[in-house]
């Protein structure tokens, strides 16, 4: 049975550039693992009301179960405003609650940071690695990956093209496989 490794893009833009990320990486799954997208454009905001009154949006359930489903997670993220994208940081708070059933608990995880400028997303890929270790997600910490000048990085159909960052991305995911499987319960 394959591992099932969930690939979350903090970006909802219909070109983003974490989505072509994460398709890249879709090819990139080895044998005995599935890497699948996760969707993130129809989760409302996390209100603690949902939970507290038995009122969870139907989305919202169908995310955490989804979740509650694989077996890992590699974040594929932009950076905003040095920071993770309030898609992202919402549906790392969905899938925490409610509080004592988080989904993440104990998912080894990775950071693909992605950026058009020369900083890679630097601050957003530190803010979400605060987070991970307070959900208890055991995050890879070699390679970093921070992916820069991503927007040169693409052909017109979206597929990453060939040379050294699409060399970086494959051994990045390999590390991973090596991270996931020394820390998969």
């Amino acid at each position: 049975m394959s591992k099932v490794i969930g690939i979350i893009a903090g970006s909802l833009r219909k070109e983003s550039f974490s989505k072509k990320v994460g398709k890249t990486l879709l090819d990139l799954a080895p044998d005995g693992f599935e890497f699948k997208l996760i969707n993130l454009s129809d989760i409302p905001l996390y209100n603690q009301d949902f939970d507290d009154h038995n009122e969870v949006p139907e989305v919202i359930t169908k995310f955490r179960t989804e979740m509650a489903n694989v077996d890992g997670v590699i974040f594929v993220t932009p950076e905003y405003n040095r920071s993770v994208p309030a898609v992202l940081k919402n549906a790392i708070d969905v899938g925490s609650r409610p509080y004592g059933k988080s989904v993440w608990d104990k998912k080894p995880a990775a950071i693909f940071s992605n950026s058009p400028g020369n900083l890679s997303a630097f601050g957003a890929n530190h803010h979400l690695r605060q987070s991970l270790v307070f959900l208890n997600m055991p995050t890879m910490q070699q390679p970093e990956v921070y992916i820069a000048h991503v927007n040169d990085l693409f052909d017109e159909e979206g597929n990453m093209k060939e040379g050294g960052t699409k060399d970086f991305t494959k051994k990045a995911v390999e590390s991973y496989i090596v991270w996931f499987n020394k820390n998969a319960e």
